[in-house]
Order: structure tokens, then C-alpha cells, then sequence
């Protein structure tokens, strides 16, 4: 063979087999990170960089060869993690750079919270509050970072690599003295003082949470004053109940306000239902297409409370779309729910999700104008370059009024249009699929399904909360009673984190309350004792996150931000569970742990929304409703149709021993009881008479 024929075969071979080989399957490179589960890490398994797992031997490695190490943390739907890694990660002059001199570990922020805590919080200490995902964080070999910041294009990414490892090298000294008070500083963000046994919980707590958070309300666009809007369904939910018990009208027109935008403008998919991240803009019309399970379930729930307040039927529209949506695309085979749906499909964000009024016309023909008119296909949905994100522009009733048109043709129409979009649409490149199921979200799931049933009385909500959380109980948790946090390809993996032990208990509690099926209360109670085991910050009362010893801060989330914190979940299932089983210490525990943070509710105001439930519970009326006998289901359903935040249900069809229930069977009758703290009024036996006992 001639030297130039050769050199040809060797070209050709290169161009073959430089990138994958779609035939066999091949990939030029593969690292550690093909060995793990999560679709986000799976992502960068052909990397060329030499990415490893956090575990407790890649940080012994670093510590041997005494190499920094690069943190790299994101999640599957993140858009700008996706564009980091094209630009960055699988560019070999800059993975021969990581790989040369760095420890290289990639975090899926979804599987591992907690590291991404620790580490979110030293991005946000050094950059003046700002953070985000992709969370790029420089480290010495022990963990202790002394660099870090959010997405970096290749350039940048060169040349912090070369900086970061400059100093290493060469003032080893000065970067070890940073990386010892930036360490500092990640404790304090998570030190929280304990309070004085004497100090009790009062309305001047309330009203400085109110009023501070007051003044950052959008009283035009509904949420929070901002050029980006997050939907925060626990907010509203806290507002809701502060402003029916206060009676406090400017209050309820703000949170049905916000509400009806959100479920009208551009963060709802009109289309095939549920509600993306956020909106880009400050009148929720252009979305970040991301759809995570945590929102759905969580605005799920909180239209459900809405609606059994306003009996507005856009919000039991927006509830019923949304599950089908969930029971559509993001349910397993199990009756698991999955963790999130990406923003980017065929290489573009939102590309799934926007129309040209080409496509619509093409599609609707003769109905264009009149879909158009109502969905915003026009100056008001333009998103760029003649691309329209669906919005509802008016309520149903005002548009049929002012185009003269009967609901029920209307109601047919609008039908047809979903109808036929859907299936168009579904001929488009799917966005990707995160199919990993958490144990915490899929509570959050579970309670939302419970909370539609509630107010739908859809028989079939029931079954799917019920469905997923007896997989839960039967396969995420072990033989000591502890919970596994992630559940994919038929197998469970990482220790469960305080947030998987607080939701999943929340969702059993709300489980019983619609069942009357005890079982569900003693997991609530099993979860809630075994949390208390593992997780405790003995000074505060409060729940660490979790028990990984090889973080250098330890973590306790207390604010409450798109999700409400385990700390804040925990006090309130403590709180209900000493009704239930008449214990004063849970109570006691719950009180200490709203005591402890109470200075920030007062400064921070909506960062503690799902705290300021619990506050209510001590400030305000709370009750005992138990319902007794035959009837005790149907009476139950009913009285969930009315809006009362402020009370524990408990009841049984026959006779019962629970505290709550001892001695209050009486053969062919069904008694509703209204108590508060187990001390009853008279009896009733009508759901409205005993709705009147309420203050």
C-alpha cells in the first residue's frame, strides 16, 4: 500500500469514527459518568472532558494528586446548561485543559440538592446574591471552593480555567486563606441562632412579614414588581387564606388577579395543557419552556383551593388540562411522575410549543381569525420572527358575548382547535424527556391530585395519587424505614434528603383526609420520627437537609422559594400530626422551629409563605373537623367543596380508636364534630350547620 493511500484510509478512519458511529454505536470518548442513571449526567457520558460522579473517592483522588476540582452542577431541561456543554464540553482543546490539570465532577442538581446547596451558596457570596444554573465552581482538592460563577462561554471558560489554575499553583497561600472565609461565610448562610424557650408567636410577626412583602406586589400583572415573573403558587395559596380570614378584599383581588393572568397569558401551554418555568418578560406572555413537574403539581394545588374559593371555572379548566397533560407525557408505567420536559427541542428553545400564523391558517382554515382573536395569534402573542406563543386574551364569556356566539358552540370549537393542534403538534421533535422520578416531587404530584379530587370529585385523581404513593411506599422505602430520593429504570438510589421525608409525609396526611384509611397516617407519622432521627439540629429544632458527610458546610433550608423548604413542610406536618395523635411534642417542635426563623419572615416577607401557613395555625382559629358514621365520605366530599385552610379532617365509617375518634361512633347516625383543640361544639349532622360552626 503507497504512503498517500494509506494517509487516505487513515483520514477516512478519523472522519468515521471522530464521533459517534451510528451503526455500532460507537463514541470517540467515554467517561465515568456512563455508569449512573440520570438522564442529565448521561448527557455528558461522551464528553470529551473526563467528568467523574460526586462521591466520597473522586474527592480522595483530588485530595492524593492534589488537584483543584471543577464542580459542574445543572439539570436535563436547563437550556443554558445545554449550550455551555456544546460550546465548552465537548470542545477537546478545552476538555485536554479541565482534564490536564483539574478533578472534573458533574452534579445533577435534581439527584444531588444538597451539594448543589452548598455550592449555589458560594456562587451567590461571590457574586454579589446572583446565581443560577449552569453553576461552574473552581475548588481546592478538600471541596473548599475559591471561584465560581453561573454559564461561561468557551472563551471566558479558557480563560477562567487558566486563572483559577494560577492561582493554585502560585499563590497557594492567599487562595487557601479565601477558600477559609468563603467556607466561613457558606456556614453562616445556613447558621440559624436558637431562641429563648419563653418567647411566643405574635400578630407583630404577621403584620411586618405582610407589609414587607406588600410593597414588591404587581399590582397591574399580577406577582411580584419584576422583568421576569415566577408563578410561586405558595404565595397565593398563603394569601388566599390570610385574606378570606382577614376579610381583607384588596388582598383577594390581588391573588385572583394574579391568578387569572397566569392561567390566561403565555407560562399555560393553551394547547396541550400545564404550565412552563416562568415568563421571560413582566406581563407573562413569553414563557422559558421548561415544564416542571414541582410547578404543575404545586399550581395544581393551588388552583384547586381557588377554586373552591372563587368558583371560577377557568381554574378548574386549568386543573383538569394540566393533569392530562401530566397523565399524558409525564407519567410512568409505574404511576410514577417524571421529572421535567425540556425548553429546547430540534436544537431550539420553545420550538414544540410556537405557531407562524402560516401553520394556523393551514391548519384551521376558515376558524383562523376567530382562533386568532382569542389566543393572541397576532401583535400580542409575537414572540420573534413571526413565531406566536399562545395566549388567552380574554375570559370565555366576555369573548363569546362580544362575537355573539353560543357556549356551546364555542365550547365545541375550542375543542376541535386543541384537538387538532395537539396531534399536529405531536408530529414535531419531542422536547427531551427527564424520566427520573423524585420521591419529593412526586409528593408534591401525589398531594395535587389529592387537592383536584377534593374539589372535582374525579374518582380517577384519587386512584392516581393513591396508585403512585403505594409504589412509593412499597419500593422507595427500606427495611429501616428510610427513603430513597430517585427512582429510574426499575432502580432506587441516593439516601433521601429531608425534602423526600417531609412531602411524602404531607402527601400521606393529605391521603387520609379524603380516605379516612389509617395506614396512611401511620407512614406520615413513621416518616416525620424517622426525619427526626436523621436530621436534626438539636439547638433550632430545625432538620439539617441532609447527613452527606463529605460536604464542607452542612445545609438546613429554611426559605421558601419556587418550593416550599423541608423545614417549613416538616413544622406543618409536626403540627397536624399532634392532632392526630394528641401529641404535645410535635407541636412543641413545630412552634420552636417558627420561632427560630421568625426575624426573616419579618424582613423577607413571601420568601416564607409556606411558614406564614403555620403562623396562621398558631394566630388564628384552628379546628378538629371529625365526621362519624355511614355517611362519613360522602359528608366529607361536601364539606371539601367549601374553602377551610384552617383545620385537620379525621374520620372513620365505623368505630374508631384514633384520639380524634374515640367514642364518637354511633350506630346509623354520621356526626360531624367541629373542635378545637379536642374540645367540641354540639354535633351536627348537615354539612352546612357544621360550616356555620366555623368563625
Amino acid at each position: 500500500m503507497t504512503f498517500s493511500r494509506l494517509l487516505l484510509v487513515l483520514i477516512l478512519t478519523l472522519i468515521i469514527y471522530g464521533c459517534k458511529n451510528k451503526a455500532t454505536g460507537d463514541y470517540k470518548y467515554t467517561n465515568e459518568l456512563i455508569k449512573e442513571s440520570s438522564p442529565y449526567l448521561l448527557q455528558h457520558a461522551h464528553n470529551p472532558v473526563n467528568w467523574k460522579p460526586w462521591s466520597k473517592e473522586t474527592l480522595v483522588q483530588a485530595k492524593k494528586e492534589d488537584r483543584p476540582i471543577i464542580i459542574s452542577v445543572g439539570y436535563s431541561s436547563c437550556h443554558w446548561c445545554h449550550v455551555m456543554a456544546h460550546e465548552s464540553f465537548e470542545d477537546e482543546e478545552v476538555a485536554q485543559l479541565m482534564n490536564d490539570n483539574f478533578i472534573n465532577i458533574k452534579i445533577d442538581r435534581e439527584e444531588r440538592p444538597d451539594v448543589d446547596q452548598v455550592y449555589m451558596n458560594a456562587v451567590q457570596l461571590m457574586n454579589n446574591g446572583h446565581g443560577g444554573w449552569p453553576l461552574n465552581v473552581i475548588a481546592l482538592p478538600d471541596g473548599r471552593p475559591f471561584y465560581g460563577g453561573t454559564y461561561y462561554t468557551k472563551e471566558q471558560w479558557t480563560e477562567t480555567l487558566k486563572k483559577t489554575l494560577h492561582l493554585f499553583k502560585n499563590e497557594r497561600e492567599r487562595t487557601e486563606e479565601f477558600a477559609n472565609r468563603l467556607r466561613e461565610g457558606i456556614k453562616q448562610v445556613s447558621l440559624i441562632e436558637p431562641v429563648k424557650n419563653t418567647e411566643a408567636v405574635s400578630d407583630s410577626t404577621l403584620t411586618s412579614m405582610f407589609g414587607n412583602w406588600k410593597k414588591f406586589w404587581d399590582r397591574e400583572n399580577g406577582g411580584l414588581i419584576g422583568d421576569q415573573k415566577f408563578m410561586m403558587p405558595g404565595h397565593y395559596e398563603f394569601l388566599l387564606r390570610l385574606g378570606v380570614q382577614n376579610n381583607d378584599k384588596e388582598t383577594l383581588e390581588y391573588v385572583k388577579h394574579t391568578l387569572d393572568i397566569i392561567a390566561l397569558r403565555g407560562v399555560y401551554d393553551h394547547v396541550g395543557g400545564g404550565f412552563y418555568r416562568y415568563s421571560t418578560d413582566s406581563k407573562w406572555k413569553i414563557p422559558h419552556f421548561e415544564k416542571m413537574l414541582y410547578d404543575n403539581a404545586q399550581l395544581v394545588s393551588m388552583y384547586a383551593k381557588a377554586y373552591s374559593y372563587f368558583g371560577e371555572e377557568l381554574y378548574l379548566e386549568r386543573i383538569e388540562e394540566t393533569l392530562d397533560f401530566i397523565e399524558r407525557e409525564m407519567t410512568s408505567p409505574e404511576g410514577l411522575f417524571y421529572t421535567a420536559l425540556d425548553a429546547d427541542s430540534d436544537g431550539e428553545e420553545g420550538k414544540y410549543y410556537i405557531w407562524t400564523t402560516e401553520e394556523l391558517q393551514k391548519i384551521l382554515g376558515e376558524d383562523f381569525n376567530l382562533f386568532s382573536g382569542y389566543y393572541s395569534a397576532n401583535n400580542n402573542g409575537l414572540w420573534e420572527e413571526g413565531k406566536y406563543v399562545l395566549q388567552q386574551g380574554n375570559l370565555k364569556d366576555d369573548f363569546i358575548q362580544q362575537h355573539s356566539l353560543t357556549p356551546e358552540d364555542f365550547e365545541k370549537k375550542t375543542e376541535l382547535w386543541k384537538k387538532v393542534l395537539l396531534e399536529e403538534r405531536q408530529k414535531r421533535i419531542k422536547p427531551g424527556l427527564d424520566n427520573k422520578a423524585l420521591a419529593s416531587w412526586n409528593g408534591l404530584m401525589i398531594k395535587a391530585y389529592v387537592d383536584a379530587y377534593k374539589v372535582s370529585q374525579n374518582e380517577s385523581y384519587l386512584k392516581k395519587a393513591e396508585r403512585a404513593m403505594s409504589f412509593i411506599l412499597d419500593n422507595f422505602i427500606d427495611n429501616e424505614g428510610e427513603i430513597y430520593h430517585s427512582y429510574i429504570s426499575g432502580k432506587t438510589s441516593i439516601s433521601g434528603f429531608a425534602d423526600d421525608y417531609a412531602y411524602i409525609a404531607k402527601a400521606c396526611i393529605s391521603l387520609y383526609e379524603v380516605t379516612f384509611n389509617t395506614a396512611y397516617l401511620s407512614k406520615a407519622k413513621d416518616l416525620t420520627d424517622k426525619a427526626i432521627n436523621l436530621f436534626p439540629d438539636e439547638k433550632t429544632g430545625l432538620f439539617y437537609y441532609s447527613h452527606e458527610e463529605n460536604l464542607i458546610s452542612g445545609v438546613i433550608k429554611v426559605d421558601d422559594g419556587v418550593i416550599p423548604s423541608p423545614n417549613s413542610v416538616m413544622a406543618d406536618n409536626l403540627f397536624k400530626l399532634s392532632h392526630y395523635f394528641d401529641d404535645t411534642s410535635y407541636k412543641e417542635r413545630a412552634v420552636k422551629m417558627l420561632l427560630v426563623i421568625r426575624g426573616d419572615m419579618e424582613k423577607y416577607g413571601g420568601s416564607y409563605s409556606n411558614w406564614g401557613q403555620l403562623l396562621l395555625n398558631n394566630l388564628k382559629p384552628f379546628y378538629e373537623i371529625v365526621i362519624v358514621g355511614g355517611g362519613a365520605k360522602e359528608k366529607t366530599l361536601k364539606l371539601y367543596k367549601k374553602y377551610i385552610p384552617n383545620a385537620v379532617f379525621a374520620g372513620s365509617v365505623t368505630d374508631n380508636n384514633m384520639p380524634l375518634l374515640q367514642n364518637r361512633f354511633v350506630e346509623g347516625k354520621t356526626y360531624i364534630y367541629v373542635c378545637r383543640n379536642r374540645v367540641c361544639k354540639l354535633p351536627v349532622t348537615e354539612v352546612e350547620k357544621a360550616v356555620s360552626q366555623l368563625e
